[in-house]
């Protein structure tokens, strides 16, 4: 018997089944990212009814697109029968998808068991016909359209699993086009099946008294699309409303996060430890415990900071932050307070010398290895230690008295450790009393310039001086310079100090010479910070140039231990120095760790012997004038100067004088003056030459 389609049913069920492919696939997505099992549940369950509609939508429609000469119709409860195939089949295949774990056999399985139901389906479908004598199918056709649904359904259910992120590139497209071509092999499979379908000659439809196909069509196909589309917009509605809450909810982690840790290491932050640290006392207070607060200050990293850049500095504060982890319990807390500040709360401890320990194996485990990948900086903490009750009983009082502690291990030489005493309490405040009495010290003219003479080596001519800083506090009175010099380093104002210094020294001079006096050459040490600035040697120069006076009077001294922490950026620095016309000079030598090779490669006009050596020329005898007399002979053979520091008796000066010792300086030869006075002595010197 001859059959014929209408073409529009045929259009209207291949977009049916494309839009229920990409439902499928949408819903797939949907499914899989929702964490409760009992909302997954749900949603396969309604979404397998939509997707069942669908399919069997495709095929109904498909059918009624189907004609023969003789009247149609389809038998309801078989029709009804292959609805409830189609939507078993949908929810097998949303079952197989949204599993955590989707492996080659159970892609297997279930496309076996999905392609089996949609043909099931499809021939139940044909069966509601009721075709007298029954539909004759042709074998190959039959099994050819069985492979097709098949087919079909593995590769259904391996693209929704591989287009189940809804957070990938370009995902609506990918969908989109991997529903195209689901809805091609759907179309395929079942034209297949109706190619196998032979009707007899003069064969009746046995339901063809049912409903009208015309209105059936047009019933079923707005059924659908409300179905799908419905379908659609609730599973993109509902995709939105999980996007925008999971965006909330990592906002709020955020926030979290940068309430409570530290944005560059990822330790507790100051609030996050005052809790704890709050927590701890109330458990240390009932259990009667010993809690300890280890607070660190790395040494030296503010150098590090200006002279290689925040970049460097931030990696040492993170391999510092991962080192300092693995040094500690994992009960105990490391938090980063801001800057190069850490504190290590450490709870239920047996002794104070456990604390101690612990401390001891932090310092032990910094001094190895390297601490960049780039650069071998060696940088060790001072820790001092806080006890609760011994202490303190309040955060702020342990954190206070911990801090104190620190200062003092840095008193102390730095890279070690100490308890917290009550004296330091006197100590610290006197400590930020100085500090507030160096903001305003400049400004209100506290500070002094003093001028030490230094002798040729004959002890008798005057060869220059030394310019030395002095502070007058109206509250504190004189201060050492040992006492503020240090606390001016750490805090920083040490850099416009030294340009003060710079400044008032050339004004001197330019005092001295128009009061007809000689021009003397005086030298004026630099700081470690001072020597960190990137733009010092500019910054001298034009201070210098400002004031009227020669480079060649002024002379800079370095420490021999400052100038050795980065000795290749130390002889960059002494080449710009030396041409734009100053001269340097090695301060302290023999206190640090000079090599001879750099100290060649150094090339300063002079060394100068630390009063160390000069006060063993009488205590140790034979042993000390020899040390002396061979960093003479090894600085002339470098054609460089010494100069001897701390004469301070005749014996010293006499075998000085023999060794050969081109200047010297001390108490025995002239105490620091006044700028007054040091004229007075310049004058005195002019009138008995």
């Amino acid at each position: 018997m001859q059959s014929s389609y209408n073409y529009l049913l045929v259009t209207i069920s291949f977009v049916v089944a494309t839009l229920a492919s990409y439902t499928a696939l949408d819903l797939t997505g949907r499914i899989f990212m929702l964490a409760s099992a009992r909302l997954r549940h749900a949603w396969r369950l309604g979404g397998a009814a939509a997707l069942g509609v669908g399919i069997w939508s495709m095929h109904f429609i498909a059918m009624l697109a189907f004609s023969l000469p003789i009247p149609l119709g389809y038998d309801f409860a078989t029709t009804a029968y292959s609805l409830g195939l189609a939507i078993g089949a949908s929810y097998l295949a949303l079952f197989m998808t949204t599993q955590t774990r989707l492996t080659a056999a159970r892609l297997g399985a279930g496309g076996v068991l999905m392609g089996g139901a949609i043909a099931g389906m499809h021939y139940s479908g044909m069966a509601a016909m009721r075709m007298e004598p029954g539909i004759d199918y042709q074998p190959a056709w039959l099994t050819l359209s069985i492979v097709i649904a098949i087919v079909a359904s593995t590769a259904a259910l391996w693209l929704a699993r591989v287009l189940s992120d809804d957070d990938e590139r370009h995902v609506l497209k990918k969908r989109f086009g991997a529903a195209l071509i689901m809805a091609v092999a759907i179309s395929g499979m079942h034209y297949c099946g109706m190619a196998a379908a032979g009707f007899a000659p003069g064969a009746i439809c046995g339901a063809a008294k049912g409903i009208n196909a015309a209105w059936l069509a047009t019933s079923v196909i707005l059924f659908t699309f409300a179905i799908l589309i419905v379908t659609l917009m609730l599973s993109r509605f509902d995709a939105r409303t999980t996007f925008l809450a999971g965006a909330v909810s990592r906002l709020n982690g955020q926030v979290l996060r940068l309430a409570t840790l530290d944005t560059l290491t990822g330790l507790p932050n100051r609030s996050t430890l005052t809790e704890r640290i709050e927590r701890a006392i109330g458990s240390a207070r009932r259990q009667r415990t010993l809690s300890a607060i280890l607070f660190m200050d790395l040494d030296g990293f503010k150098t590090i900071n200006d002279s290689l850049g925040h970049s460097v500095g931030d990696e040492v504060l993170s391999a510092f932050a991962q080192r300092l982890l693995q040094c500690v319990r994992a009960s105990d807390t490391v938090a980063r307070l801001g800057g190069d500040e850490f504190v290590v709360l450490a709870e239920n401890l047996p002794s104070r010398e456990a604390a101690g320990m612990l401390a001891e194996s932090v310092l032990e485990r910094m001094r190895q290895g390297m601490w960049t990948d780039s650069q071998p900086l060696q940088v060790m903490p001072s820790i001092g230690i806080a006890l609760f009750p011994h202490d303190g009983d309040t955060v702020e009082t342990l954190l206070k008295h911990a801090d104190a502690a620190m200062y003092e291990a840095k008193r102390a030489g730095r890279g070690t450790y100490r308890f917290f005493e009550r004296s330091m309490n006197e100590a610290a405040t006197r400590t930020l009393r100085i500090q507030s009495a160096l903001h305003d010290a400049l400004a209100a003219g506290h500070f002094s310039l003093h001028f030490q003479p230094k002798f040729h080596g004959n002890g008798d001519s005057l060869a220059g001086a030394e310019a030395l800083i002095r502070l007058h506090h109206p509250e504190l009175g004189a201060l050492a310079p040992l006492e503020f010099i240090p606390i001016a380093e750490r805090s920083g104002q040490i850099v416009q100090i030294g340009n003060w210094v710079l400044r008032e020294t050339c004004r001197q001079i330019r005092r001295w010479i128009a009061e007809g006096l000689p021009a003397m050459k005086v030298a004026i040490n630099l700081s470690p910070r001072q020597l960190a600035q990137p733009n010092l040697v500019a910054t001298m120069l034009a201070i210098v140039e400002d004031e009227g006076v020669s480079c060649e009077q002024i002379m800079f001294e370095i420490t021999e231990t400052v100038a050795m922490q980065d000795a290749p950026r130390t002889i960059e620095m002494i080449r710009e120095f030396q041409a734009s016309g100053f001269e340097i000079a090695i301060d302290d030598f023999g206190t640090g760790y000079s090599s001879l090779a750099y100290l060649q490669r150094f090339r300063v006009k002079q060394l100068k012997i630390d009063r160390f050596f000069t006060n063993g020329l009488d205590e140790h005898g034979t042993e000390g004038s020899a040390i002396v007399s061979a960093i003479i002979a090894l600085a002339h053979s470098l054609e460089m100067d010494v100069v001897a520091e701390g004469v301070e008796t005749e014996s010293q000066l006499d075998m000085l004088k023999s060794m050969m010792c081109d200047e010297m300086q001390g108490f025995l030869l002239g105490k620091p003056l006044s700028a007054d006075d040091f004229g007075e002595l310049l004058r005195g010197r002019m009138v008995a030459a």
